[in-house]
């Protein structure tokens, strides 16, 4: 896994952030099976509840490319530094994770199962 080249792709989608409130760009990439680099980035809105975190445009980024499943997740602030994803953008990640899926986090790479155990997910709605 070259999670150098993560963290790049990362820091270049941030620069795209749409942050004219907090001021706080936020980036991410993500590996997909297939071997594809997909990222989103912020995108703030003035009642502040319908801002759409990075990970969720970098989900719908991953659907307007072809679709597929995640392998390797790295999210970074506008300095580089590296950020765990919240509770909500862990489920939705965890929604569409490949099996094993790694996450680059602030104490070190982590499992989906690591960071978000006995996570409820499309397979609890069969």
């Amino acid at each position: 896994m070259d999670w150098a080249a993560l963290q790049d792709a990362a820091r270049a989608a941030s620069a795209h952030a749409y942050v004219p409130y907090s001021k706080y760009p936020v980036g991410a990439a993500a590996l997909t099976e297939d071997g594809r680099i997909v990222t989103g980035a912020n995108v703030e809105n003035a009642s502040y509840g319908l801002t759409l975190c990075a990970e969720c445009s970098l989900v719908s980024a991953l659907h307007m490319s072809g679709g597929g499943r995640l392998m390797a997740f790295s999210c970074v602030d506008g300095a580089g530094n590296i950020l765990m994803p919240c509770g909500r953008c862990r489920q939705l990640l965890h929604e569409f994770r490949a099996p094993g899926m790694q996450l680059m986090t602030i104490s070190g790479i982590k499992t989906m199962d690591e960071v978000l155990p006995d996570a409820f997910g499309p397979e609890n709605l069969g």
